[in-house]
C-alpha cells in the first residue's frame, strides 16, 4: 500500500481523481479551471471540469491540487511533466 499523498510527495503520486484548480498558466482561457483529473499523459492533464472535458498542457501552468488530508499544494507544471509510470519512479531534489 502507498503511502498517502502529501505537499512532499505529490509529484511521485498518482494524479487521476484528484481535485485542482489551474492558477496560473500563459493562456488566459486556462486560468481558473477547476476539475478533477481524468486522464495523464506525459504532456497534458485532462480534466473533467463544469463545462466539459479540458486538456491542460502541464508546461504552460501552475495547479493547485486538494489532498485527501483537506490540505492544498501549488505545483508548477514543468515539474510534472513526464510520463506517469516514470514520474512515480523519479528522485525528487528540493522539493
Amino acid at each position: 500500500m502507498s503511502p498517502p499523498i502529501t505537499a512532499q510527495n505529490i509529484l511521485r503520486h498518482e494524479l487521476i481523481g484528484l481535485t485542482l484548480k489551474v492558477t496560473e498558466a500563459t493562456d488566459p482561457s486556462l486560468k481558473g479551471v477547476r476539475g478533477s483529473v481524468v486522464d495523464e499523459s506525459k504532456n497534458t492533464l485532462r480534466i473533467l471540469a463544469a463545462g466539459g472535458s479540458l486538456v491542460v498542457p502541464k508546461n504552460i501552468a501552475t495547479f493547485r491540487f486538494d489532498l485527501p488530508d483537506e490540505g492544498r499544494v501549488d505545483v508548477d507544471g514543468k515539474r510534472l511533466v513526464a510520463r506517469p509510470e516514470n514520474r512515480l519512479k523519479t528522485r525528487v531534489r528540493r522539493w
